[in-house]
């Protein structure tokens, strides 16, 4: 007599379970989650407080350290904008246009994903240097993006693309088209449509991608090092900064900058979560 299997375990509404029981994948989580995050993060700030006060704000706010802060940001922020615009454009081709070679470029937007940072860097010194295949046609012009600020913005907007494509690319193709046909039988423009149908639906998962692109490039080091010329006051970013302490053996100083590093990110990430909740209920769905 063949044995029935017990019936799947219902938690309570009497949905199905797949996972055991809550107590145990919540146990699991919250370890998962102290091992790989807050165990780390927990001894950066522990670290900090082994310095007095007045160490820790003369390592945070010396001029060299305060110069750093400002390129780092300020060039992530550029390339997270850009890539916010461009990201989008190239999401909205792949989605709603068929031509010759697109698995090729759809493909080509994973691309930083899977090249190594230091790689990325190095090719693109290469092309932008002054004797590189573009660099020496736009020095003669004045124009010199290698070992300068903007060509740290261009490294970031090269390893921050893929996040805003990737986010954004999904929801358009779940986007229902019925809605635009709708307006445009009401006589709408494609202006209209655009900013009054397709982009309130798209609106959190493009700053999802701006927050995931932003995130990455504060923390980027690989691509930007080769390219940024690394000259204090000019091109030195922050990541930079606290390598260059832990070299010196400089531990609690490069903590004290890791963890103001740490509390801005965390402070532009909640601020933009915020404006994400805020546009779901703007849109009238649940946050």
């Amino acid at each position: 007599m063949p044995i029935t299997p017990p019936p799947p375990r219902r938690g309570r509404g009497g949905a199905k379970r797949v996972l055991p029981g809550f107590g145990l994948t919540l146990g699991y989580t919250l370890f998962y989650l102290s091992i790989i995050v807050l165990i780390p993060l927990s001894a950066l700030v522990f670290k900090t407080f082994t310095m007095t006060w007045p160490q820790f704000w003369e390592a945070v706010s010396a001029p060299r350290v305060m110069a750093s802060y400002r390129l780092t940001f300020g060039a992530s922020l550029i390339a997270a904008l850009v890539n916010l615009v461009f990201g989008l454009l190239i999401a909205w081709v792949l989605v709603r246009y068929r031509f010759p070679g697109k698995k090729i470029v759809d493909a080509l937007v994973d691309l930083p994903f899977a090249l190594p940072t230091a790689v990325a860097g190095i090719s693109l010194t290469a092309l932008l240097a002054g004797n590189g295949w573009i660099g020496q046609y736009l020095e003669p012009l004045g124009i010199q993006l290698a070992f300068k600020p903007a060509g740290i913005v261009i490294a970031l907007i090269f390893i921050g693309l893929p996040f805003v494509v990737r986010t954004v690319q999904p929801v358009l193709e779940d986007a229902e088209k019925e809605l635009e046909e709708a307006a445009t039988s009401l006589g709408a423009t494609r202006l209209q449509i655009f900013f009054k149908v397709i982009l309130p639906s798209i609106t959190p998962a493009l700053l999802t991608g701006f927050a995931m692109a932003f995130a990455r490039a504060v923390g980027e080091y690989g691509s930007v090092i080769f390219i940024a010329g690394n000259m204090p006051m000019i091109s030195e970013i922050t990541p930079l900064i606290i390598i260059g302490k832990l070299e010196q053996y400089d531990y609690a100083g490069a903590t004290a900058v890791a963890v103001v590093m740490l509390i801005i990110s965390f402070a532009l990430l909640l601020v933009i979560n915020a404006l994400q909740a805020w546009q779901r209920r703007h849109a009238g769905a649940p946050a």
